[in-house]
């Protein structure tokens, strides 16, 4: 736990200890009025929100473990003969659907989990210079554009291609139908 967690779960704690005495004292005989134990109440759920918010969820640095080797057509057969599945990410940074497919997708830790698997090679192919390699793939594969994702494997071995607009689904299913 960071230093803010921490922080925020120890004011949650003062407040909760607050409301709990001012309950007692109140229980007591003494004159506190309620809208003090409300509005005590309403800060903690608020707080304990931010503190469920900053440490529920997945780990979005999750991508960063993925290794990516530089797009190269000649290997995709020779690993996919021996056994690996190879997914294949065109892509360019002036791409808005790339980048609505890295982040909504690519990068969310469920299909980061799947692509680190050790019979999974990733390979990139940066498109946002002119890249001859790229493009001389692209034209075999009979696109012009990107993004553009496909999943070799031994259940596919002409390859699987994805949709544009990828979806979690798409890819977890395109890798499945692959490595069978």
């Amino acid at each position: 736990m960071d230093s803010i967690s921490i922080s925020i779960l120890v004011f949650f704690s003062l407040l909760c200890l607050s409301i709990a005495s001012l309950i007692w004292l109140k229980i007591k005989g003494k004159i506190i009025p309620n809208g003090v134990i409300v509005v005590l109440g309403f800060m903690a759920m608020c707080v304990g929100s931010v503190f469920a918010f900053i440490n529920y969820g997945e780990d979005y640095d999750a991508y960063k473990k993925l290794h990516w080797q530089t797009l190269t057509p000649s290997q995709i057969q020779p690993l996919v003969d021996q056994g690996y599945t190879v997914f294949v990410d065109v892509t360019a940074d002036w791409c808005n659907i790339c980048y609505a497919n890295k982040v909504g997708v690519t990068h969310r830790e469920k299909i980061v989990n799947a692509l680190a698997a050790d019979n999974i090679i990733l390979m990139l192919g940066d498109w946002t210079e002119p890249n001859a390699v790229v493009e001389d793939y692209m034209r075999m594969q009979g696109r012009g554009g990107t993004p553009y994702n496909k999943v070799y494997g031994p259940g596919a071995p002409d390859g699987i291609i994805l949709p544009t607009q990828l979806t979690m689904e798409s890819v977890l299913q395109g890798l499945q139908k692959a490595k069978i």
